[in-house]
C-alpha cells in the first residue's frame, strides 16, 4: 500500500437484514400472509423473503433462534474488487472479519462479515442469486405490498463517532442531521446515504449498539392505509406502534409496526431524490417539534425506549469495538 490508506469499498445500498425470531411459523404468518412478502427460500431453519421490486434473492431473512434480535445487516457493494477493498480496509482499521464463501448464506455469493466500530454485525457482498420480478404480477400482490428494503435505523451511544465511521471509512454522505442539545458541534442524530434517496442508514443517540428498525418502501400512502386495515382485521392491530403520519426529517409518510418478537419495522413512502452529491445536509434543531412528526400523533415512549439487541458475528451479544469498547 506504500503507506496509503486503502480505498473504501463502493457500497451501493442497504440490502437486507437477518431477524432472529422465536417461532418461524408465527413470523411467516405476519410477514408473508399479512404483510405480503414473497418467499424466496425456506428450509425449516430460515425463511428468505423479498419485496415486489426485488430481483435479488432476499431483502429479509427470518432465522429461528433461542435469542431474538438482529443477526446481521447487509450492504451490497458494486463489484468483486470492492470485496478485496473491504478486507483491506478492515485490516487497516484493526477489525476482525469472517470471509464467508459463496453459499454460506442462502442466495448470496462471497460475503465479508464483521463487527463494525459501533458494535453492529455487518455483511458486505456483491453477488446474489436472481429471483422472479414480481412488479407486474399484480394478481399475487397483497398486504402492504412491500417493494424493497430501504434503510436501517440504529441506536448508537456517540453519533459523532458513528458519523466518523460512516463518512470517513465508508464514504456515506449526510442527508440530514439534528444538532445536539448541548451545542458544541455535537450531533444527536443523522441520516446518511449511498443510494440516491434520503438515507440507507440512520444513527440516533441512545443506548447502543441496538437496532431500532428496518424501513421497507411501499408504493404509496394508500398502501400504508390498506396495511393498517389488513393488520387490524387480521387480529394484528396491537402490532401498530406509531402512525400513520409524516416525518419532517426525510418527508416520508410512515407506519411503524412491531412483529411477533417485538422487532420494529417501518412501512415508508414519499421521501426525496438525493442524486446530486453536492446537496448540503438539512439541519434540524432538537427543539423543532416537526422534525420527527411533521403531522400525526407524537411517538409513544416505546418508540424512543425500545430497540432490538444485536449479536456478534463471532458469537455472543455485541459490544462496541475499538479502544473505547463498552458493554451494549
Amino acid at each position: 500500500m506504500n503507506g496509503e490508506r486503502p480505498l473504501p469499498p463502493d457500497i451501493v445500498r442497504a440490502s437486507h437484514a437477518e431477524f432472529l425470531v422465536s417461532d418461524l411459523e408465527r413470523s411467516r404468518r405476519f410477514y408473508v400472509d399479512v404483510l405480503g412478502f414473497t418467499v424466496s427460500h425456506e428450509d425449516g431453519r430460515s425463511i428468505h423473503l423479498r419485496g415486489i421490486e426485488d430481483r435479488m434473492h432476499h431483502c429479509l431473512t427470518l432465522t429461528k433462534s433461542s435469542r431474538t434480535g438482529i443477526g446481521h445487516i447487509a450492504f451490497r457493494v458494486r463489484g468483486g474488487e470492492d470485496m478485496d477493498r473491504a478486507a483491506a480496509l478492515l485490516d487497516e482499521e484493526g477489525l476482525r472479519f469472517i470471509d464467508v464463501e459463496a453459499g454460506g448464506e442462502e442466495g448470496i455469493g462471497r460475503a465479508i462479515r464483521f463487527q463494525d466500530r459501533l458494535g453492529f454485525p455487518v455483511e458486505l457482498f456483491n453477488e446474489s442469486e436472481g429471483r422472479e420480478w414480481m412488479l407486474q404480477r399484480f394478481h399475487s400482490q397483497h398486504g402492504a405490498r412491500v417493494m424493497r428494503l430501504d434503510h436501517f435505523n440504529l441506536f448508537v451511544r456517540d453519533v459523532d463517532a458513528a458519523l466518523s465511521w460512516y463518512e470517513g471509512s465508508l464514504s456515506f454522505a449526510v442527508s440530514e442531521y439534528v444538532e445536539g442539545r448541548s451545542g458544541g458541534g455535537k450531533v444527536s442524530a443523522a441520516w446518511l446515504r449511498r443510494k440516491p434517496s434520503s438515507h440507507d442508514v440512520a444513527l440516533m443517540e441512545g443506548r447502543g449498539p441496538r437496532f431500532h428498525h428496518a424501513g421497507f418502501v411501499v408504493n404509496d400512502r394508500d398502501s400504508i392505509l390498506d396495511a393498517a386495515d389488513i393488520l387490524s382485521s387480521s387480529g394484528y392491530s396491537a402490532s401498530i406502534e406509531r402512525g400513520p403520519g409524516r416525518h419532517g426529517i426525510t418527508n416520508a409518510f410512515f407506519l411503524y409496526l412491531r412483529d411477533p418478537d417485538g422487532i420494529r419495522i417501518e412501512l415508508y413512502t414519499g421521501d426525496y431524490l438525493a442524486a446530486d452529491p453536492y446537496l448540503p445536509p438539512v439541519v434540524w434543531k432538537p427543539t423543532d417539534p416537526q422534525r420527527q412528526t411533521f403531522w400525526g400523533t407524537p411517538a409513544p415512549e416505546s418508540w424512543w425506549r425500545d430497540a432490538s439487541p444485536v449479536y456478534s458475528v463471532f458469537g455472543g451479544k455485541a459490544v462496541r469495538t475499538g479502544p473505547a469498547a463498552h458493554d451494549a
